[in-house]
């Protein structure tokens, strides 16, 4: 049986079957211990029987409250492989949603790459629209060109207009990104 849990230090040494899938972002590890500082209860791992990880989520509240930005962010999702179309990417998004309602956020934001298309299509079967289009956000390291991302949202119940998930109708720039 699968066991979602909370990440711990130790993870970080047993995660690269899930972290060398090359449309996973990869972090240092500074990156990864500042946000279970910050935000433990965001980060989330799916751990087999055997205790091998099958995938993690990691995350974070951000943004203004007076402004009616106060959201949880996806900043990282990822399954193994061999752990894919089980169901537990929506699983996983379903624990940070929670975590997101809980700490009284408007909705639910995350980027992904615009030739993602897998990604793109499951976060849209999970409810998410496309907000906006951000220009190069992703760094390319192979000579290619920056590819732009998807930024993409849930409205949470404190959304009740639904306001946060209103397209804008121009894309952006990373620089631009509140």
């Amino acid at each position: 049986m699968t066991t979602l849990r909370a990440f711990t230090c130790d993870d970080l040494f047993k995660f690269n079957n899930i972290n060398l899938d090359p449309l996973t972002e990869t972090y240092g590890i500074p990156f990864y211990l500042q946000y279970l500082a910050h935000w433990p209860e965001y980060f989330i791992v799916a751990e087999a029987p055997g205790g091998e990880l099958m995938g993690y989520i990691m995350g974070k509240a951000e943004g203004s409250v007076a402004r009616e930005e106060w959201h949880g962010h996806v900043t990282a999702l990822s399954v193994a492989p061999e752990f894919r179309r089980l169901g537990l990417a929506g699983k996983l998004m379903e624990l940070l949603e929670e975590i997101s309602e809980r700490k009284g956020g408007f909705f639910v934001d995350l980027f992904v790459r615009v030739s993602n298309q897998v990604a793109v299509n499951m976060y849209k079967q999970l409810g998410y629209s496309v907000y906006r289009t951000v220009i190069e956000y992703y760094s390319a390291s192979n000579g290619e060109p920056d590819e732009d991302a998807y930024d993409m949202r849930k409205a949470l119940s404190r959304d009740t207009e639904k306001k946060s998930i209103i397209p804008l109708p121009h894309p952006v720039r990373p620089e631009d990104i509140e």
